[in-house]
C-alpha cells in the first residue's frame, strides 16, 4: 500500500551498488518494493550502464558510475559525489559496502547527506560456512539486507513479494512447445558445472524439449555454446545474438531456466520463470537464492567439505570440485520434468 513520504524522510534517494551482476539484479526487488510504498520517492541507481535493465518497468533513475574508467581512483569517487549532489540528492544507501562505496558515503556525509550502510553479516556466513550449515536455519536474504538500508532511512514496507510475470518481447518469435534455459556457467570453477557433464546435459534436455537455449559468456564459454548448438538442431547459443535485455526477454518466456549460483539464476527471478539452480562451493542457505525461488528445485550435494565458500572463489582443497560433479545430468534433467508437470 501506497504511503505518505512524511517530512523527515528523504525526498531523493540514491542507490549505491556497481558490482557485481548477480547483486546488482537482486537490488531490483528490494528497489520494487520500497517504490510501491512510496511512489512519489525520487530514486537514483548509482552503478554501471550495463546494469541498467535490470530496472526495467521501474520508475528510477541513474547515475552511471564508470568504475573501470573515469570513478576507478578516489578522486573520481569523489566527482562521482559532486555529481550525484547536483543531482539533489538528499539521502544515500549504501547497499554495496566496499571501499569505493563508503568512500562515497564519506563525501556525502561531509556535506551533510544522510547515509546508510548494509550489513552483510559477515560473522554469521563465516560460521555457516565452518559448520556447513548443519543445524543453522539459512540465513537473511541479499534481499531483505538491501531492504533494510532503505528502513535505517526511516521506510516503513513491507518485504518484497516475488516478481510476478509482466508481457515482455519474444527475441526469437513464436514459441511452439517447451523452452529451457541452461547456465552452466560462473566467473568462479567453484560455480561451474563440469563441461563432460554439462555435454550430457544439454543432450538429455535437447531431446525432451523443443528448444533449448544456452547462456553464456564469450571466449570458451560460447565455443561451447556454439558446439552444442552444431551438435543439436533444436539448441540455441545466445552469446553475440542478444543483449542483456532481449536475454531477460526471452528468459521470461521459457518454462524452466538451468542455473549454477550466477547471474542467469537472478535473472529469472527477475522475470518470474522458475529455476532449477545447482550448488557446489556455494549454499543457497548464505542468502543468495534467487528471490522467491523455490527450495525445492535446489540441487546439492550432501558433502562433508560444503559449503566451503561464501563467493565459490576458494580453490578446492582436492583440486577437482567434487561437489559440482556430484550433481548428475540425470537429476538435473528429473527437476527439469518436476517443474514441468508442475507448470501443466
Amino acid at each position: 500500500m501506497p504511503r505518505k513520504n512524511r517530512g523527515d524522510l528523504p525526498r531523493h534517494l540514491l542507490v549505491f551498488r556497481t558490482s557485481a551482476m548477480g547483486d546488482v539484479a537482486m537490488l531490483a526487488h528490494a528497489v520494487r518494493a520500497l517504490k510501491e510504498a512510496y511512489p512519489s520517492l525520487r530514486v537514483t541507481i548509482a552503478t554501471q550502464a550495463l546494469f541498467q535493465p535490470f530496472f526495467a518497468g521501474l520508475d528510477v533513475e541513474f547515475l552511471t558510475a564508470d568504475v573501470k574508467g573515469a570513478h576507478h581512483s578516489l578522486r573520481g569517487i569523489w566527482r562521482l559525489a559532486a555529481d550525484a549532489r547536483r543531482l539533489g540528492v538528499d539521502a544515500v544507501a549504501d547497499v554495496h559496502g566496499t571501499l569505493r562505496s563508503k568512500t562515497f558515503g564519506l563525501s556525502m556525509r561531509l556535506r551533510g547527506i544522510r547515509v546508510a550502510g548494509i550489513r552483510k553479516g559477515r560473522g554469521e556466513k563465516r560460521a555457516f560456512i565452518r559448520c556447513g550449515g548443519r543445524g543453522m536455519e539459512p540465513l537473511r536474504h541479499t534481499v531483505l539486507r538491501y531492504c533494510d538500508v532503505f528502513r535505517q532511512l526511516g521506510f516503513e514496507f513491507e518485504d518484497p513479494r516475488p516478481a510476478q510475470p509482466v508481457p515482455r518481447p519474444n527475441p526469437f518469435g513464436p514459441k511452439a512447445g517447451r523452452w529451457i534455459g541452461f547456465a552452466p556457467f560462473s566467473a568462479q570453477r567453484g560455480k561451474t558445472y563440469p563441461e563432460a557433464q554439462a555435454r550430457e546435459a544439454v543432450g538429455l534436455l535437447a531431446a525432451r524439449c523443443e528448444r533449448v537455449f544456452i547462456h553464456s559468456g564469450g571466449g570458451a564459454e560460447a565455443e561451447f555454446a556454439r558446439e552444442m548448438e552444431r551438435a543439436h538442431a533444436n539448441v540455441t547459443a545466445l552469446y553475440g545474438k542478444v543483449r542483456l535485455a532481449g536475454e531477460m526477454d526471452l528468459i521470461s518466456h521459457l518454462d524452466c531456466v538451468v542455473s549454477m549460483d550466477s547471474l542467469v539464476m537472478h535473472l529469472a527471478s527477475l522475470v518470474a520463470t522458475p529455476v532449477v539452480s545447482v550448488w557446489g562451493a556455494t549454499h543457497p542457505g548464505l542468502g543468495f537464492l534467487g528471490y522467491g525461488s523455490s527450495m525445492d528445485h535446489v540441487l546439492q550435494a550432501d558433502m562433508e567439505c560444503r559449503p566451503c565458500s561464501v563467493f565459490g572463489n576458494r580453490p578446492c582443497r582436492y583440486g577437482d570440485y567434487r561437489c559440482m560433479a556430484a550433481v548428475p545430468p540425470v537429476q538435473i534433467v528429473a527437476a527439469v520434468e518436476k517443474v514441468l508437470a508442475g507448470r501443466g
